[in-house]
């Protein structure tokens, strides 16, 4: 099997690095096309840049599109005449519905949104599939992604929420505990950097602590938070505070998902 990537900004070239680096795909069977080929002389050692798009669609029998929605129509219609008939266009873009893809090339498509934390093997990868996919392309997709982490499949309609949770939740969890060790750094004189160390371990081991033993929030908030204790003040103020934070930040960046699918259409 030959797996091409066009595109090798950050996206493309962190699953260019991981599949080389799992062994799934001999770096011979990896192809790269991107814009800009200076860029190509970082690939792994045995990886293919191929001089084009239409070069790399002759060869791959998987070809991930990542690139931005703005492109994506004129990257399909440029490899359309090039693909082979199996192959299988991957997405990594959940803007852009199906039907307009289909449009252009009415054949196998994927959507595939990771997370970040496909840099550590640990993504919680979001995959939907047209209708032309069959099983034995979903299990060729899952055995191929598996190696950044784990594949959670969900219908195309339930792609731009799910993003929310797995690949926008970084940012999201970043951004809450960065204000925490913020606002904890004016109550004390222990290091910033301490701070967040302190911080990030207690997150991450309360985070496997939960998926080991299979806790809800509410089974850790009731051990930590004892009736009349210091961490009940703490989780009174949160639970009255943040749902409307919360309500925001989904109404917000769930907007802007449909503002970009709008656009993009446009470009179709």
């Amino acid at each position: 099997m030959k797996v091409g990537i066009i595109g090798y900004g950050s996206m493309g070239k962190m699953l260019v690095d991981q599949f080389a680096a799992s062994g799934k795909i001999k770096n011979q069977f990896l192809l790269v096309s991107n814009r800009t080929k200076e860029k190509l002389k970082t690939l792994p050692a045995g990886a293919n840049a191929c001089n084009n798009n239409r070069e790399l669609a002759c060869l791959a029998d998987i070809v991930f599109l990542c690139v931005k929605p703005g492109d994506l129509k004129e990257i399909i219609e440029e490899i359309r005449p090039d693909l082979k008939h199996e192959s299988i266009l991957v997405s990594l873009n959940g803007s852009v519905p199906f039907a307009l893809m289909e449009k252009i090339s009415a054949g196998k498509i994927a959507k595939v949104i990771p997370s970040l934390t496909a840099e550590i093997n640990r993504s919680q990868t979001l995959v939907c599939y047209n209708q032309y996919i069959e099983e034995e392309d979903k299990a060729q997709l899952k055995e191929l992604l598996e190696c950044i982490g784990d594949i959670i499949e969900l219908p195309e309609n339930e792609i731009g929420m799910g993003a929310e949770l797995v690949s926008c939740m970084p940012g999201f969890i970043a951004s809450i505990f960065d204000v925490i060790c913020r606002c904890a750094k004016k109550h004390t004189e222990i290091p910033a950097s301490q701070v967040i160390h302190m911080v990030l371990k207690t997150m991450t081991a309360t985070g496997e602590l939960m998926l080991k033993n299979g806790s809800s929030f509410e089974e850790i908030v009731s051990r930590v938070a004892t009736k009349g204790g210091i961490t009940e003040e703490g989780t009174k103020v949160i639970n009255e505070r943040f749902p409307a934070v919360a309500d925001q930040l989904f109404e917000k960046t769930l907007e802007k998902r449909k503002q970009t699918a709008e656009c993009a259409a446009k470009c179709f």
